[in-house]
């Protein structure tokens, strides 16, 4: 079972360096606003805003909405410190301009074909398990040839529940036929793709591409680590 952003295909990992090209953009609507401060701003109230399970779990299926709220955020932070806001309509621009340029530049890993190509030759029974709005997350997977890759295709906006529900991972198991013992899961998610399906009985594979390593104190012990997609053909 694959997960799909940030596994399959690069989304959203590292935002700072995508809030950074975007509001380097922006310099003359931000006026004397310093950028550096000005995604720093961001980045803090994008952390806020995320770090609540019930609001990440509403919010994960508007992403432009969701930006544009968060974008809100990091400039209430920046007024707080005494700095003026720009006009909602830059605010807004900024947020969309963020969504516009993720979707933009949304990338396969180089390796990710060929693994799951050699993993159905096989026989491995393969799902593509995703959160977020049925449409976008329908057509990055047309967009990057997924489609037929995959025995099942699971997508949250489609079935009206995601991870890390625990009727995600069993839904999955069904439409593959196996037992959780019997199955793999590999995802960039700690919580999605580590502590949630091993509570199942499911064998986790966390994927830590740029090698950022388990934050301290985190709850989460993976079965294995990965850097690269070929690491699973081993």
């Amino acid at each position: 079972m694959f997960d799909l952003d940030d596994t399959v295909i690069e989304a959203y990992g590292r935002p700072h360096l995508a809030w950074q090209v975007v509001v380097g953009e922006f310099t003359q609507p931000l006026g004397a606003l310093p950028p550096d401060a000005v995604v720093a701003a961001i980045m803090a109230s994008a952390e806020a805003f995320w770090g609540d399970p019930e609001r990440h779990r509403i919010w994960r299926q508007r992403l432009r909405e969701a930006r544009r709220q968060i974008v809100a955020g990091g400039f209430e932070r920046l007024a707080a410190n005494g700095h003026a806001a720009p006009p909602v309509a830059v605010q807004h621009a900024l947020a969309d301009r963020f969504s516009d340029y993720r979707n933009e530049n949304l990338r396969l890993f180089p390796d990710a074909h060929a693994t799951i190509d050699l993993l159905k030759a096989r026989g491995v029974k393969l799902a593509l398990i995703t959160n977020g709005a049925a449409a976008h997350q329908r057509e990055k997977i047309v967009r990057f040839a997924l489609t037929e890759r995959f025995d099942h295709i699971q997508i949250e906006g489609e079935h009206g529940f995601g991870k890390p529900e625990e009727r995600a991972y069993r839904h999955a198991l069904a439409a593959l036929g196996v037992e959780p013992h019997e199955a793999w899961i590999v995802g960039d998610n700690l919580e999605w793709e580590v502590i949630a399906p091993q509570k199942l009985g499911i064998f986790s594979i966390w994927y830590d591409p740029h090698g950022a390593g388990i934050p301290d104190g985190h709850a989460a012990k993976p079965d294995r680590i990965i850097r690269t997609l070929t690491e699973l053909l081993g």
